[in-house]
């Protein structure tokens, strides 16, 4: 699995969401720089479990579907009628 980048602006947002929580929760002003260390460190350390979990429930969703398919599939069949 290649890491998880992240775009400028998602960066950013989880950047201030860190600071706000650290401010509200902690009654403690972080700066952008120890934020974005805090983000790296939770990154690497919880990733590799969220995007696991994400692939799990994509392949779950993926085979309920198909099984779906498989049941319109076999509704359209035909069967043999004798006289």
């Amino acid at each position: 699995m290649a890491d998880i980048e992240l775009t400028s602006e998602e960066r950013t947002h989880l950047t201030r969401q860190i600071q706000e929580h650290v401010r509200e929760e902690l009654d403690h002003e972080i700066g952008n720089m120890e934020a974005g260390f805090l983000l790296d460190r939770l990154s690497e350390a919880l990733g590799v479990t969220f995007y696991n979990k994400g692939v799990r429930d994509a392949a779950a969703l993926f085979a309920r579907r198909a099984d779906d398919l498989a049941d319109e599939f076999y509704a359209l069949e035909k069967t043999a009628r004798l006289r």
